[in-house]
């Protein structure tokens, strides 16, 4: 599709010129005055920032250790304070902010490398090295993001930092080119793609912040840019490849931030180099599916359908979600960003927390458009009923309650073994949830990734058969999968026996999760197993249910079924089965503390016949 295109497009290509640089003041003077002085505010709070040194040791510390965040909070404050002041100077304009840019320019052009240590390899699933070849650049997510922000802010300062010395802007076009666009182009990494190799977000994320590194510079190497163009257009194709026609993001609504809405970017690089070449993919019913993806799974506020390493608050929509909702006609999906947008506050407008220069930059520019269309558009939001095949994901509401269902295999990016696992929301609340992951460590991306507890089936709303949990890999996945969806009831029907190893006895465990809206929530499991398998075991079967809860479940009647009150937001009643205990499970973690705000709990439940149904209202 992309390729194609490509390879038919015979002219020089554009620099990229998407807006105002600090020398278009009467652009800069427009900007929203919210947006200005909160910019000009949070650059303040950098005016004699120290640069911190990333010394080899504080390198070589992740694999010592397996500690990601020591090494990766010093290299993102280092980019937080650049991009900062950079904004806080285009908006003043008085040199206020100058030095410490340069500072920030020259001391993130002096590292050894721009790589985390934790992707420091040359070919995929393999060790990592413990030290970086600066003659031999690894470009990963960060490596590749490190090039916008240079690349940005020569965009946006280049006069005024030429200037003061025209060997800034110099050393930034040679670091460019040196650690980006040559490694690029002559070198394969395993996120470029091949046609046979599995892709997923670091393909359309890198080849975005490629493009941007290159394009935002007038680069005048006419070879370069066109070799380049070329491949980011196939990598692309092959990152569309990994997505069925529904559009669903497999990695879930964390990742699609780096996954859809990066993929409109470099759309809009595309289109804007090659003179609008490439906008009539806008219209190709994949592109706007992917696009319309996180507006279908969010369940209201702050929270999102979540599986795998997504955690249930995803962030805010705004600007991108936006702007890709505009350009594929999607205004039910501009509605839900501009309202999202401005829910999230001053956060949303500054973007204080996030790397990529490039990103705060439209922010800027699109805060008075988007401000205009929500006061012109004030409509409620519809969020539909949807059901995804290509990845299993099935979603339904009321007016109460809200039902989410994965199906599909334990194979999919950033998996945990959660086929046939369900999250349930009440009034926009988390009722029966997915846990998410913890803090990256060396261990989230080895082989020992399911030693982790978040990423077990015992931790999802699942059953552990005969002491055995649910495995990775594609053959561990749901069969015989069937979805209705109509006014009065949604439900999905699926036999989840094949997503447990053989040695579990499993002849089959079907699991139907239904709404009956308006009423109720009906979770109806049954199973068999086989007694010819001969497996040495001579225990009688045994089927243990797990169901996590964020709030407190209380048990408040046994007479003739178990009923639970799950804090003061629901209830859940059961036929055919037994109350092993109610754990609570500590949340300490710093990734999983921005979910869950306490503790959280998991009842256990001893099936005593073969099957069970659950009624949470």
């Amino acid at each position: 599709m992309f390729y194609e295109i490509a390879l038919g497009f015979r002219r020089d290509l554009s620099v990229y010129t998407p807006y105002a640089s600090i020398t278009d003041r009467t652009a800069w003077n427009s900007l929203s005055e919210d947006w200005k002085k909160a910019a000009v505010s949070l650059g303040e709070k950098y005016l004699g920032f120290s640069y911190p040194h990333l010394s080899a040791t504080d390198f070589m510390d992740f694999l010592r250790t397996g500690n990601r965040t020591r090494y990766e909070d010093k290299l993102f404050s280092k980019r937080h304070a650049l991009n900062a002041m950079v904004l806080a100077e285009c908006v003043e304009n008085r040199g206020r902010f100058l030095d410490g840019i340069i500072d920030g320019i020259f001391s993130v052009c002096e590292e050894s490398a721009w790589q985390l240590p934790a992707h420091n390899s040359y070919i995929r699933d393999t060790p990592q090295l413990p030290l970086p070849d600066s003659t031999a650049p690894v470009l990963d997510l960060f490596a590749c993001e490190t090039g916008s922000i240079l690349a940005t802010v020569h965009y946006l300062m280049k006069d005024t930092l030429d200037s003061v010395s025209p060997f800034i802007t110099k050393r930034i076009r040679h670091e460019l080119e040196q650690r980006i666009m040559l490694p690029y182009l002559y070198e394969h990494f395993w996120w470029m793609g091949n046609g046979k190799e599995p892709m997923n977000n670091w393909t359309i994320w890198c080849t975005q912040n490629v493009l941007l590194s290159l394009f935002l510079v007038d680069i005048e190497d006419g070879l370069l840019k066109s070799g380049v163009f070329r491949k980011a257009c196939q990598s692309t194709d092959f990152f569309l490849a990994e997505y069925g026609e529904d559009g669903c993001c497999d990695e879930g609504a964390q990742y699609y931030r780096h996954a859809g809405l990066c993929l409109f970017n470099v759309m809009e690089i595309l289109n804007a180099i090659t003179d609008n070449r490439f906008a009539s993919l806008y219209k190709e019913k994949k592109i706007q599916n992917i696009a319309s993806y996180i507006l279908n799974v969010h369940i209201d506020d702050k929270y999102y359908v979540n599986f795998a390493d997504c955690s249930p608050i995803a962030g805010r929509a705004g600007v991108r979600e936006f702007l890709f909702a505009e350009r594929t006609g999607n205004e039910n999906m501009m509605r839900f960003a501009a309202q999202d947008f401005f829910s999230g506050g001053m956060d949303s407008l500054l973007l204080p927390a996030e790397n990529n220069l490039y990103y705060r930059l439209q922010n800027a520019f699109t805060i008075t458009k988007i401000t205009e269309y929500l006061q012109s558009h004030p409509a409620a939001v519809e969020h539909p009923d949807i059901f995804y095949p290509s990845v299993g994901v099935f979603l339904a509401r009321d007016d109460s309650l809200a039902l989410a269902v994965k199906a599909g295999d334990n194979a999919d990016s950033h998996n945990h073994n959660d086929t046939g696992s369900f999250t349930v929301y009440k009034e926009g609340k988390p009722l029966f949830i997915d846990v998410g992951v913890e803090s990256y460590t060396k261990k989230t991306f080895s082989p020992q990734r399911y030693e982790i507890w978040t990423m077990q089936s015992a931790y999802h709303n699942l059953p552990a058969i005969n002491g055995f949990m649910q495995q990775d890999g594609e053959d561990y996945r749901a069969k015989n999968t069937t979805c209705r969806m109509d006014n009065t009831l949604c439900e999905i029907d699926m036999d989840i026996s094949d997503a447990y190893p053989k040695e579990s006895r499993l002849s089959f465990y079907r699991r139907k999760a239904c709404l009956l809206k308006g009423k109720e929530i009906l979770i109806h499991d049954s199973f068999s197993f086989d007694h010819t398998a001969d497996t040495g075991i001579t225990e009688a079967p045994s089927v243990t249910l797990s169901l996590m809860t964020y709030e407190k479940p209380v048990l408040q009647d046994i007479t003739d079924k178990l009923l639970f009150r799950i804090g003061n937001l629901g209830s859940l009643s059961m036929k055919g089965g037994e109350l092993i205990e109610i754990e609570e499970i500590p949340i300490t973690d710093p990734r999983l503390k921005t979910a869950w705000e306490h503790d959280i709990y998991r009842i256990l439940l001893r099936i005593t016949g073969n099957e069970i149904k659950l009624h949470i209202k």
